[in-house]
């Protein structure tokens, strides 16, 4: 189990470090462009998230209405 722990945190260390060595090498309108588009993604997936919130009452995904009972 210890193993796997290990080389996990290596797995990982190496893909960080080779991001980083992609980022370094990057111009300063792709380095603009990347953080433009995670920017975009993260704010359409923060508001997907605060929409969904509003249909977390329902196994369907349905919001409930006031007129709607459950019965289950």
């Amino acid at each position: 189990m210890l193993l796997g722990r290990k080389s996990t945190g290596l797995i990982l260390a190496g893909v960080a470090a080779y991001a980083w060595y992609k980022y370094s090498k990057m111009n300063a309108d792709e380095k603009r462009d990347l953080v433009n588009n995670l920017k975009e993604k993260g704010k359409r997936i923060f508001g997907s998230v605060i929409s969904g919130t509003e249909n977390a009452g329902a196994a369907d995904g349905k919001a409930f209405s006031q007129g709607t009972q459950y019965a289950g």
